[in-house]
């Protein structure tokens, strides 16, 4: 089967622009035209029909398509144009590059390239120095969809809604090639409004927590009680807001773990019980295993903290021009994540966040930072919290918490009622209560800036 599968297959919609399939491929196939033999062609990844053909057109021609954040600044947008080595551009852009149109109809045909030629090369966030170019394949790629499709019986009857970012995997693999290789309907709302959810009337919603928080929030929840499936990825699901989803719309929703070099690895499936806080089960092919920090073996216990490992053939090819990013990274055929997990006896994950921000080393412990935001957000004054590790003359590190209220709350009180459900050790030693938490595009805390909050 080709990556994008056919021609056969249902329409698509991107904020107001519709398509046919057979259109879309045309428009495509003039676009491959234009950029085949490029070293690699960028394209600004706007929430657009134009990009949707501009990235099928690069996929069509064998050419490595770079999706460039539409908000990204100059300084790392010359990073990424440069660190890729994009020769052309696709659309419309002042990225100091020749630019193609994503225009007019072409009838060739193309022979599907080699599966483990990279298909994408997406860069991740750059929060620990500048963006890496992950080189994604397109066998990773067909093999992560295929196995999301069976997990979540996705098929060419459904219609896909979403309204998230065609720059990361979640909105452009998942949410667009998801669709065509699938044949499902795609309907992209341009933005994930909760009135634009709404009025899709669709079969199988994606949506980061932000999203379903705001489709609780505005009512709209209820309008999704005829759909087949809510997932949320990106970041975890407050517990609160998947029990406010459930009772108003009727869904709990699937919960999904995923990261650019891997794509999505653990899920929750549509035929299985779906775990508040917890992300689900590994996905087919997909083996999973937790280690210490020296390398060891962690228990599946349910509660022993290690750090995520994953080996699985959606696993990416390597960071671009980073040869010993990619050693470090992936050994023996096991990627570290470094996300901290704890997996239980029945198989099932629990993300506690990222082993550089989230494992708290405070007095000899180890505490995860999600449990503690877990146990915050349980408050019924706590609307986001975010918990990191901040400097101690005694304890090393000390759990700190900034605290979005929607009533007025002490932080003493907020630090009993932690310690009332956790160990005492867990508890936050400082509570700041902020206005709002800085996030990026797909709603993720950004924790190295809460301390200048």
């Amino acid at each position: 089967m080709a990556l994008l599968g056919g021609h056969d297959g249902r329409p698509l919609r991107v904020a107001d622009e519709k398509t046919t399939r057979e259109e879309l491929f045309a428009r495509a196939a003039a676009v491959a035209g234009r950029v085949g033999g490029a070293r690699a062609v960028a394209v600004n990844a706007t929430a657009t029909l134009d990009t949707v053909v501009a990235v099928v057109g690069c996929l069509l021609a064998g050419v490595p398509v770079v999706p460039v954040p539409p908000d990204s600044g100059p300084a790392e947008r010359t990073h990424i144009l440069t660190d890729s080595g994009a020769e052309l551009l696709v659309g419309d852009g002042d990225f100091g590059l020749p630019s193609v149109p994503a225009t007019g109809r072409g009838t060739a045909s193309f022979p599907e390239p080699p599966g483990g030629e990279t298909a994408m090369i997406l860069y991740t966030s750059g929060t620990t120095g500048p963006p890496k170019g992950v080189m994604v394949s397109r066998d990773a790629i067909a093999a992560d969809l295929d196995a999301l499709a069976e997990a979540w019986a996705w098929t060419a009857e459904d219609t896909l809604v979403h309204g998230l970012p065609l720059f990361h995997v979640h909105g452009l693999v998942l949410g667009v090639l998801g669709a065509l290789r699938t044949g499902s309907a795609l309907v992209h709302t341009g933005r994930p409004t909760p009135e634009a959810y709404a009025a899709a009337g669709g079969t199988l919603y994606f949506g980061v927590p932000t999203v379903w928080s705001r489709v609780v929030e505005s009512g709209a929840a209820e309008a999704l009680r005829g759909a087949r499936l809510l997932v949320s990825g990106s970041a975890g699901l407050p517990a609160p807001v998947f029990e406010a989803l459930e009772a108003r719309s009727g869904h709990r929703a699937v919960e999904r773990y995923g990261m650019t070099e891997t794509l999505i690895t653990v899920s929750a499936r549509h035929d299985g019980e779906r775990r508040p806080g917890q992300v689900g089960l590994p996905l087919k092919g997909v083996s999973t295993r937790l280690v210490a920090e020296d390398g060891g073996p962690v228990p599946h216990d349910g509660e022993s903290p290690g750090e995520l490992l994953v080996c699985a053939p959606t696993v990416f090819n390597g960071y671009l021009n980073r040869p010993e990013a990619t050693a470090e990274a992936l050994r023996d055929g096991w990627f570290r994540t470094g996300d901290i997990a704890t997996i239980a006896p029945d198989g099932w994950h629990r993300i506690v966040g990222r082993a550089s921000t989230d494992l708290i080393k405070s007095g000899g412990y180890r505490i995860g930072a999600g449990e503690v935001e877990a146990a915050l957000l349980a408050h019924p004054a706590v609307r986001e919290a975010a918990v990191i590790g901040t400097p101690h003359p005694d304890l090393g590190e000390q759990v700190t918490a900034f605290v979005v209220v929607s009533d007025a709350v002490g932080e003493r009180e907020l630090i009993d009622f932690v310690a009332g459900g956790l160990s005492a050790h867990k508890r936050p030693r400082a509570v700041r209560l902020v206005d709002s938490l800085p996030r990026n595009a797909l709603g993720k805390v950004q924790k190295k800036l809460l301390p200048g909050l």
